[in-house]
């Protein structure tokens, strides 16, 4: 079985989603079995009202619960008996072989980095979600882990998005492109401007140059590489447009009588092509570049995305994404320093 650590007390919705979520996901797969960690008597009272196979799901206490409002160094050093630091020290420890999380990013991303460890050689994780797309999905990354990241940071970025895309997802080849401003070279800010050749010169990525925000939603590349302020701003403004669309088309239709009636008609189809769009249904976001698998979710998740980022830990965990990191890292840096590797101590920055 695979094991999940499930962080029951982080996000909007805690405990009510997240055991919902993992109820959801053990009776979806009997080869996982989640650990669901915090507050024992919180989280067993909310198990009591579902269904579910009594072998499949463990609760492990923890005490404390880090809020997102808290500096994230501070409280992992001060609450090692929270949530997040217990499910954490599960996945160093491999009695878990992932830990889900809809709780405070910093904590997630500080975490990740003093308990869990980075790879060798990786100089800043990022936090990589899958986006739906006209084609399919899209790997943004970073999406919030590294608000001022260096032009190095971004072609590691690049490799490990080329990485994921292909072993996890099945592309091969993966498109990566940058985000840019316009699709000539010569445009951007500083950083764009020298990531830009480092990039073009990678012999281990498919580079197909800048991408500009609108050519996103169209697929116009696999894997879409940008400091984590730009990929934050996308993103959200992804996720607000797609809600504020899908609104309207249903006040749209319940407009009159003549609407009404075509919503019925179109309803089975529209239906389809609007859960294609809807993010939730992708997961969470993993932080690449760990020695262990650790997925951020979103705050406000909800026990459908909860399932689904529990589900994909299978995958991650089947085509070993971190250990394709590590290996082509130590293939293409074995002897040499690679590059900056100071602790980022909080929200990404040093």
């Amino acid at each position: 079985m695979i094991k999940v650590a499930v962080d029951a007390m982080g996000g909007d919705y805690a405990p009510t989603e997240m055991v919902a979520g993992a109820v959801a996901a053990v009776n979806a797969n009997k080869e996982i079995q989640v650990l669901l960690v915090g507050q024992e008597h919180i989280v067993s009272e909310e198990l009591s009202g579902h269904t579910y196979p009594n072998d499949q799901i463990q609760i492990v206490n923890a005490t404390e619960i880090i809020e997102t409002e808290e500096s994230p160094v501070n409280a992992i050093r001060k609450k090692k008996d929270s949530s997040i630091v217990v499910g954490m020290n599960l996945v160093k420890q491999k009695e878990a072989d992932a830990f889900v999380s809809a709780g405070s990013s910093g904590a997630i991303l500080v975490g990740g980095q003093v308990i869990v460890g980075r790879i060798k050689g990786v100089e800043r994780p990022p936090l990589a979600p899958l986006i739906p797309t006209e084609k399919g999905v899209s790997l943004l990354i970073d999406c919030g882990a590294n608000v001022d990241a260096r032009p190095s940071h971004l072609v590691q970025f690049a490799q490990m998005g080329s990485l994921y895309m292909e072993h996890v997802m099945g592309i091969k080849n993966p498109r990566v492109a940058i985000v840019n401003i316009g699709a000539e070279e010569e445009k951007g800010n500083a950083l764009v401007k020298e990531t830009f050749p480092l990039l073009k010169e990678c012999k281990d990525i498919h580079f197909t140059g800048s991408i500009e925000a609108r050519e996103i939603p169209h697929g116009g590349a696999d894997v879409i590489v940008c400091e984590a302020f730009v990929g934050n701003v996308i993103l959200k403004l992804y996720e607000g447009v797609g809600a504020t669309l899908i609104g309207k088309v249903k006040s749209g239709m319940m407009g009159s009588l003549r609407s009404k009636i075509g919503a019925l008609l179109v309803k089975p189809a529209l239906k389809e092509t609007l859960k294609s769009f809807d993010a939730s249904q992708y997961g969470g976001a993993p932080l690449l570049g760990l020695n262990g698998l650790v997925v951020k979710t979103h705050g406000n998740s909800k026990a459908t995305e909860v399932k689904n980022s529990i589900l994909q830990c299978v995958t991650f965990k089947e085509q070993g994404i971190n250990d394709k990191i590590r290996e082509s890292l130590k293939s293409k840096n074995e002897g040499t320093p690679f590059g900056h590797t100071t602790m980022p101590i909080e929200n990404g920055q040093e």
